[in-house]
């Protein structure tokens, strides 16, 4: 399976569609070079182990070395990359020792976010979630990660309005870029793609159920899930 193959059709619309205005974050440059450097990193086009600076990435995004200095150091927090001063940026090695450890920590997290985001969440805001499910299918089936990999970060939006509970969402957050990264190195065929993407609108589903039980339910497979497929890896060694 192809990483670089074609996008979601442009017919799709609504909130969720990449580059409508709804889903574009209008925050500050920082936020906006954050944004561009973590998927970068999960991606891959800054690779593991590779070495940066402040002035290659501000020319790369065309983003000035100010808000690119503090989106790095949002990435360190993230453990995404080490600054090291006056020698550059290291982007972090994809390790599977520590995905173990952020999928221990996930586990409780994701949970609480999934069943408060049931619970508190309106139905107005329930009623966006169809148009997701069916973005994540598309993308599934048209075998494009990238865009899967986007719109798993829109969910995240999504819980963090929904939830109403910054402290909860932002620290699980943090972990799911680290998460994201090893699973998209560690891809190998569709079969894993479809896989994890059952998963994912399988919490979606729960969800938008406004059941907490449902919602944690889907939340747990989703984690065992990675869990495995983290355990996986190592026996390819």
């Amino acid at each position: 399976m192809s990483r670089e193959s074609s996008s979601i059709p442009t017919a799709a619309i609504g909130p969720y569609r990449a580059g409508s205005a709804a889903l574009r974050d209008e925050g500050t440059l920082t936020d906006k070079a954050y944004q561009l450097l973590e998927q970068d990193i999960v991606t891959l086009k800054l690779a593991p182990d590779s070495v940066v600076s402040e002035a290659i990435l501000s020319r790369r995004l065309g983003i000035g070395t100010t808000p690119v200095r503090e989106a790095l150091q949002q990435l360190a927090r993230d453990r995404l990359v080490r600054i090291l001063p006056r020698r550059g940026v290291v982007i972090t090695s994809v390790d599977v020792r520590e995905q173990m450890d952020v999928l221990e920590t996930r586990r409780c997290l994701d949970r609480l976010v999934a069943c408060k985001a049931a619970s508190r969440s309106t139905v107005a805001e329930r009623a966006e979630l169809p148009e997701l499910i069916a973005l994540t299918e598309a993308a599934t089936e048209a075998g494009d990660v990238h865009e899967f990999v986007r719109l798993d970060g829109q969910l995240n939006l999504w819980f963090t309005k929904v939830m109403r509970n910054a402290i909860a969402t932002e620290a699980a957050t943090r972990l799911h870029a680290v998460s994201r990264r090893f699973w998209f190195f560690h891809l190998k065929d569709q079969t894993q793609f479809a896989e994890t993407s059952a998963c994912h609108v399988g919490l979606i589903r729960g969800v938008a159920s406004g059941c907490e039980d449902q919602a944690g339910a889907a939340s747990d497979r989703l984690i065992d899930y990675l869990v495995d497929f983290a355990t996986a890896t190592l026996l390819r060694k």
